[in-house]
């Protein structure tokens, strides 16, 4: 591969710092702090949310739960919008430890991507409260992404000779894995979680009945499927058990599930969850404060504030990761035709079908993707996630440009090579962190999908 002069190197890797610090404004500006500040308000005992008032005073019992990623985060801002002397106490889980707690909540820690025994207990926890709510209980649901495996518990379906501990731990971890392996959207996914689960799809809602409810969402799914959200804890569901077996034949999923779980489908024996007539949602409301539109609108400010002239392209919202890079990257080729300096901003996820996976994340799979495509061209891209963690990895993502495949030559050899062997390994971590490519950010308290930025100049 021809050398790349000192000069251009020096432009990449300024390039590079460029695309990192429009990730980083668009994490900085699109909070949860400012959005609760906007959506969430106590004045003289009277709760705002959205556009719902909510008097305090009418209420025996005001009970917070908080689960996701964003748990910690969403209780720390209700906290300081609302204060804590105007609820009684709450339950937070997630993935990650606190950095404080606030008083007056359980704290747990369930698992990600998987669930944990943790997972279970705070389950548990919430169900145990929630069924002892009356008509006069206000009950805050606060929900953000990674919900479903942080809070979990297999639902009871008694049926012929088995037993009502059906679905183990160890059974329910390998159905997620098959779930998250299997290249199918969130949405898809949720939804067999959903009729699995004794807490999603709206079940959680209907163990807090007849309790007033109201659910604070930072959302990490597509805007018109908002019941995806953690598997839809506290919504009517818009999925089927129909659905279920649709999607499980599509990925060919009974046959990768463990035995308790393939039975089920082949029984055809789930439950169908909640619908918009179930009694649970006659006293509900939702009102989604935070969603990626708010971190694409941060990161097309930013760009534009370095000289870039922005497109927004989301179109390729849960397609495979190949095929959005090349398609994002024919856009950019064709936007630079008519502007000297671009960036193409593109919000949402792609989707990445998982064999004898390494270390990585959809988002380095995608930006390594585009790697070769890019070699020797003036364009830049980064990919990664707002919660900060991408797959298996300590990245929240990664960046490339026309000159990684040169830099991959130098670091080891055979950069091409290397490239497409990461690529086919799905581990593509080593091979940024050797480059010091990665994108680290640590767990960022929020979780607003992923953000890809091009660059062309």
């Amino acid at each position: 591969m021809p050398e790349i002069a000192p000069e251009r190197l020096q432009q990449f890797r300024r390039m590079r710092e460029v695309a990192r610090e429009i990730f980083t404004s668009a994490l900085k500006h699109a909070s949860i702090e400012s959005a609760f500040a906007r959506n969430v308000h106590c004045e003289r005992r009277v709760l705002r949310i959205g556009e719902d008032l909510y008097d305090l005073d009418s209420y025996h019992r005001v009970f917070i739960v908080s689960i996701g990623k964003a748990a910690h985060t969403m209780a720390a801002a209700f906290e300081a919008q609302v204060g804590s002397s105007s609820f009684e106490a709450g339950i937070v889980a997630s993935s990650v430890e606190p950095h404080t707690q606030v008083r007056g909540f359980r704290y747990f820690r369930g698992g990600h991507p998987t669930p944990t025994a943790e997972s279970i207990r705070a389950a548990n926890a919430i169900l145990k409260s929630l069924t002892s709510l009356d008509a006069t209980a206000l009950v805050v649901f606060m929900i953000s992404g990674g919900g479903s495996s942080t809070v979990e518990k297999p639902v009871d379906i008694v049926e012929d000779a088995m037993n009502d501990d059906e679905i183990s731990l160890p059974d329910l971890a390998a159905t997620y894995r098959a779930l998250v392996h299997s290249g199918a959207p969130i949405a898809e996914i949720n939804a067999i979680r959903k009729h699995l689960s004794a807490v999603k799809g709206g079940r959680l809602a209907q163990a807090a009945y007849p309790a007033q409810q109201v659910s604070i969402l930072v959302s990490d799914v597509p805007d018109h499927t908002p019941d995806a959200l953690a598997s839809g804890p506290t919504m009517p569901d818009s999925t089927s058990i129909h659905d279920c077996d649709r999607i499980a034949a599509k990925y060919n999923l009974v046959e990768q599930f463990p035995k308790s779980v393939a039975e089920l489908f082949r029984r055809h024996a789930l439950e169908e969850t909640p619908k918009s007539d179930d009694p649970a949602f006659v006293r509900a409301r939702w009102w989604t404060v935070l969603s990626n539109r708010v971190a694409i609108d941060e990161a097309a400010v930013a760009a534009t504030r370095a000289g870039f002239a922005v497109e927004v392209d989301n179109s390729c919202d849960d397609w495979p990761y190949e095929k959005a890079a090349a398609h994002l990257l024919n856009r950019l080729r064709e936007l630079r035709s008519k502007v000297s300096r671009v960036c193409l901003i593109s919000g949402g996820e792609v989707t990445v079908t998982v064999r004898n996976g390494g270390i990585g994340g959809r988002n380095q799979q995608f930006a390594l993707a585009c790697a070769e495509s890019i070699s020797g061209q003036d364009i830049t891209v980064l990919s990664a996630g707002t919660d900060g963690i991408d797959g298996n990895s300590p990245a929240a993502g990664a960046v490339v440009d026309g000159s990684t495949l040169a830099r991959v030559t130098d670091a080891r050899a055979g950069g091409a090579e290397a490239v497409r062997h990461a690529l086919s390994t799905f581990n593509a971590y080593p091979l940024f962190d050797a480059l010091g490519d990665a994108v680290v950010t640590g767990p960022t308290g929020n979780n607003l999908r992923d953000l890809r930025t091009l660059l062309a100049y």
